[in-house]
């Protein structure tokens, strides 16, 4: 077992806390839903980067690639300055919603290297200008672009040209649970001389200015000064020495001191209650006011201030460690300091020689490794109580806009945790469908925390008392597509060995899910007729029009992707419901209820009112808008809400019906006595194989599979070079349009950022390539493939002549996918547009962004820049096309029936 491997056990067991401490900082806290108390609910303009460095936050804290404890109480983060900037680099910079042409857009350059699940070893990258940030500059050139207009960047403004800036490498590595080192190299890549102040900043978050509330803590914290270090002590965290040095400085950093507290006066105009405030060291090292900082040795922040002049090509380092008074492991200041580094980098090293597959290449090693970094480092303190901050604080009387606002009826709602985010900057906070697409290539590393993240979610102080999960923090009461259960039983297959799984997690996810699933019928399904109306289901301006509000003439809507959606829940609940009843005959009857309540969302999709969703003359899937009562008008977009009914399907294994009487009796008697939904049911007998009997579950029969995946494998429709667009290339030609009451709605394919502002600037599904839906329909057909085998060829690409088994296509969707990270023979990678220095530049090569989405056409990655969480599905599928190569099919001839029974 790896060092590695020891920890996580160590953890498990609270031998000892390996994950206290981690890279759980957000990267921006200004701007949230939760540090807005204003009445209008623009929370960009209740609290504007402009306040971040003058203003406590009440709900959590950020910095430059921080770290912090699980609970947020103690933060670090390196603090620079070139000497050029009008502030002090504390934060990431990036406009708000309504500051640029694309919306809430981080403009900084920054990377996630590599770490330890339990953060043993962690490193990261950020690149510093040596000009003065343009802040001002590239809000307003960003608001002149307009819509259609290419998002400028940082580098678009020339601040990295001829290597003017400081690459800033952050490393970290534990000594031991309670005793961390890092390593910050400042490197020059200029061709001249440059100065760069470095502070490594120490501070608590502020919990004591907000009156009367479940942290008010019996004693201030305080950071005092302690030799030739900092001695901070907290109530509930505990004593800890924190100190520094430079092998690169003859001189002692001096320490800085001051208050996390609000300055009023810059901020609100009012007199400060206290004479050291927030920003105290900017106003001190800019400003040059002296009498900023505390005179005394003793604050809630502190600092020392390193000032070097980097030569051209030349290194500084700063060196830190912060341990637990009563944790030193008997090491003086920074002995074995490097060695340590030494020992961590090689633990980490060997921990990922088993976790990534064997056999890739050097480029496709490099994925993984950057994209596991990713998910590791966007880990994230989450603090929210609802009621709480519907009051509001200070004792002031509750504001009733508050009261009836956002998230007024989620006050079960209680999260002080450490979750996956979906990106730190662009969306620190959870989002239930992203958490779920996260946990797949997170449980490649830590199935622990994969399953607590599952099962937290499912929780009664996150799950409403109605069943409901929260969405996200803007609107934990929006609908996110319910692909929970889905997340559930995939981590419980792939995180275990066969015969090792984790049936306790999975009986503890099923029963809450069950509540869930409730809710979705008793709320979705209006009619009570199996088809589903969800609204906005994740996919942002992907429809005619915003499917969460009021649709034209007061009408209702049968959605393809809501009715799939919940098709595909019903298969996921029967297969854990058939696993369970394995070992706990009781799940048999539930087993029945998920397969009968399957073949009649089937039934309603296939042939309500004739042929339900499914049109005959296109051969797709379209929503349907139904108003006063007239017959269904079909809106005939192609889009992926009409291939996501492909993507429900399960196989059953005869083996396992045999095994379960109950079941078996049951799923007998409903078939006898609904002869019409037997074309709902397929059977195959494979020769020659130790388990014959398959029995498909699936919306599409074969034929309308076909026709299908006709549209989907054509590169004129949704085949991309890199994947599958979530809107078909046809509409660019010829968009759809939809009239009424004089008003005119249109959807046209858009394959990179949107031009509408439907859901905001970074949320287009009219076009682009997207992970999670293209893994869902990987997936789908590699269970197609498992049913039908050989005997199922298909045109791939369409119209090009060429036949291909479903399992070769989802391994060239696999190759597509995956070319968006890899280099060309001339080191181009699509993933970065006409970016050239990632290809051109000695040191921006070998660096990964994993982009929220990508372009249709040319790759470019789009949207958030970090958004490792559901990109990072890229991981699995490098892993799992290694697995789809090396395990060759066994030959045999397929023979299929169709009967009212398996077999």
């Amino acid at each position: 077992m790896h060092r590695e491997n020891e920890r996580l056990a160590e953890d498990k067991a609270r031998e000892k806390k390996w994950k206290r401490w981690g890279p759980y900082l957000s990267e921006r806290q200004w701007g949230t839903v939760r540090e807005d108390y204003s009445d209008h609910g623009n929370s960009w303009a209740s609290f504007p980067h402009d306040h971040a460095r003058r203003r406590a936050y009440r709900w959590g804290e950020d910095g430059l690639q921080g770290w912090t404890d699980r609970q947020c109480r103690m933060c670090f983060a390196p603090v620079l300055w070139n000497g050029n900037d009008t502030i002090l680099k504390e934060r990431l910079f990036g406009l708000g919603g309504n500051e640029g042409n694309h919306g809430e857009d981080v403009k900084e350059c920054y990377y996630y290297l590599d770490s330890t699940p339990t953060h043993s070893y962690t490193k990261a990258l950020y690149k510093y200008p040596h000009a003065a940030f343009p802040y001002t500059a590239i809000r307003e050139k960003n608001q002149a672009l307009g819509r259609t207009g290419p998002e400028l960047e940082l580098a678009d403004m020339g601040l990295f040209d001829d290597g003017k800036y400081f690459d800033v490498i952050q490393e970290v590595a534990k000594r031991s649970p309670e005793d961390l080192l890092w390593r910050i190299t400042v490197t020059n890549r200029g061709p001249k001389a440059a100065t760069i102040h470095v502070l490594p900043t120490l501070w608590f978050r502020n919990i004591w200015s907000w009156g009367e509330n479940r942290e008010s803590p019996a004693k201030k914290p305080a950071i005092k000064a302690d030799g030739t270090g900092v001695f901070a002590s907290h109530e509930t965290l505990g004593d800890y020495r924190f100190f520094v040095d430079s092998p690169n400085s003859k001189k002692v950093a001096p320490w800085l001191f001051t208050e996390n507290e609000t300055n009023f006066q810059t901020v609100f105009g009012t007199e400060n209650p206290a004479p050291y405030v927030k920003d105290a060291f900017h106003r001190y090292l800019i400003q040059g006011e002296k009498s900023a900082i505390s005179p005394t040795p003793s604050g809630t922040k502190s600092a020392a201030h390193f000032k070097f002049v980097v030569q051209p090509g030349k290194s500084i380092t700063v060196r830190c460690r912060l341990h637990l008074a009563t944790e030193d492991n008997g090491v003086k200041g920074f002995q074995g300091f490097d060695e340590l580094f030494e020992q961590r980098i090689s633990e980490t090293d060997a921990f990922y020689e088993d976790i990534i597959p064997k056999g890739i290449s050097h480029e496709e090693r490099l994925i993984c490794r950057q994209g596991y970094a990713g998910l590791l480092w966007t880990k994230q303190f989450f603090y929210y109580v609802v009621e709480d901050w519907l009051k509001g604080d200070n004792g002031a009387p509750p504001s009733p806009a508050r009261l009836n606002g956002r998230n007024n009826d989620w006050q079960h709602f209680f999260a002080r945790d450490v979750l996956s985010m979906p990106d730190k900057w662009e969306y620190p906070w959870f989002a239930a469908w992203d958490t779920a697409f996260h946990m797949i290539p997170f449980s490649g590393v830590d199935a622990d925390f994969t399953k607590d993240q599952l099962l937290l979610l499912l929780r009664e102080w996150y799950m409403h008392p109605n069943g409901q999960l929260p969405a996200y923090e803007w609107n934990f009461s929006d609908v996110n597509p319910p692909v929970h259960a889905w997340a559930v039983w995939r981590v419980y297959k792939i995180s275990d060995p066969k015969g090792k799984r984790d049936m306790l997690f999975l009986e503890r996810a099923f029963q809450k899910l069950l509540l869930n699933f409730t809710w979705w019928v008793n709320r979705k399904d209006v009619e009570g007729r199996h088809v589903f109306g969800g609204g906005f289901l994740g996919l942002d301006n992907i429809g005619v029009f915003d499917r969460s509000h009021a649709l034209p003439g007061g009408g209702r809507l049968h959605q393809a992707d809501g009715t799939a959606w919940m098709a595909s829940y019903c298969l996921t609940m029967l297969s854990m419901a058939l696993e369970l009843a394995l070992e706990k005959p009781a799940y048999e009857d539930i087993a029945s209820k998920f397969f009968e309540h399957f073949v009649n969302i089937c039934d309603a999709i296939n042939a309500l009112g004739g042929t339900g969703l499914w049109d005959d003359e296109d051969g797709f899937y379209y929503d349907q808008l139904i108003i006063d009562h007239q017959e269904p008008i079909p809106l005939r977009i192609r889009s992926l809400v009409g291939l996501l009914p492909m993507c429900a399907v399960t196989v059953l294994k005869q083996k396992t019906i045999d095994a379960l009487p109950a079941f078996r009796k049951r799923m007998d008697w409903f078939l006898a006595n609904r002869p019409d939904i037997l074309k709902y049911i397929t059977a195959r007998r494979v020769s020659g194989d130790k388990n014959p009997g398959r029995c498909l579950l699936a919306i599409p029969s074969e034929k309308r599979l076909r026709k299908s995946l006709a549209y989907m494998l054509d590169p004129n429709e949704f085949l991309s070079d890199y994947g599958i667009r979530s809107l078909s290339k046809a509409h660019g030609e010829k968009p759809f349009i939809f009239d009424h009451d004089g008003k005119r709605h249109e959807v046209p394919y858009t394959p990179g950022e949107a031009t509408t502002d439907m859901f905001g600037g970074n949320s287009n599904w009219r076009g682009p390539i997207w992970f999670p839906t293209n893994f869902l329909i990987i997936e789908a057909l590699e269970r197609y493939d498992y049913f039908y085998g050989d005997s199922f060829t298909i045109e791939y690409p369409t119209g090009s002549g060429k036949m291909a088994t479903l399992r070769e296509i989802a391994i060239d969707l696999c190759d597509r996918l995956i070319s968006l990270f890899l280099p060309d023979k001339d080191g181009y990678r699509p993933c970065y547009g006409d970016a050239h220095r990632y290809s051109d530049v000695d040191h921006w090569k070998d660096l990964l962004l994993f982009h929220e989405y990508f372009h249709a056409e040319t790759g470019e990655g789009l949207g958030a820049s970090h958004q490792t969480g559901w990109t990072s599905l890229v991981v699995r599928l490098v892993r799992e096309r290694r697995e789809k190569l090396m395990n060759v099919r066994k030959p045999g001839p397929v023979v299929g029936t169709t009967v009212p029974v398996p077999f």
